[in-house]
Formats: C-alpha cells, structure tokens, sequence
C-alpha cells in the first residue's frame, strides 16, 4: 500500500479508491499535510485493472449470446478490479 514520501504514514485503500473514482483527486496526508499526486503510471494501472479487462471480456472472450449476461460480468470484471488497483496506484509527493 502506497504511503507518504514526507512522514511514511500509509494511506488507507479507501482514500486511494476514492482518489481513483473521482478524477485522481490528490491525496493529503493525515499526519503531516502534504499533498501526493497520481502519476502516469498509476493512472494506466488503474485502467489496466478496470476498463481494459472489462473491454477484453466484453468484445473478445464472451462466450454468452446474451447482451444482459455479457454486461453483468464485464461490470462485475471492472469491479473486481477496481477494488483489487488501490494496492498498485502510485502517488508522488506534489510540488
């Protein structure tokens, strides 16, 4: 789990989690104020574990001729992901 570059407290998964969900928000630390960034890096990681396997399920691996049970696991897919990015998303110390 990522945590502060200034004090090393750790940030808790459901900061990181809301961080992600709305627009890669900054992060500012609990025990000294400062405020951590997204980087690039952890924005594709996000991405990697959200968006891309719902994408690769939906339109490659689907064995279902069903739209419905198609959508229900590539969303289920994107949930499990989003849940599992948190513990991979990096920050940096913002200037």
């Amino acid at each position: 789990m990522q945590k502060c570059e200034k004090c090393n407290a750790h940030f808790s998964w459901s900061e990181i989690y809301k961080s992600c969900w709305q627009n890669y928000k900054p992060i500012k630390c609990i025990e000294c104020d400062t405020t951590h960034k997204t980087t690039v890096q952890g924005r594709l990681i996000f991405v990697f574990f959200t968006i891309l396997p719902m994408l690769i399920f939906g339109y490659f691996l689907s064995p279902f001729s069903n739209l419905l049970v198609t959508l229900g696991i590539a969303f289920f897919i994107c949930i499990i992901g989003s849940l599992l990015a948190p513990f991979l998303v990096t920050y940096k110390k913002s200037l």
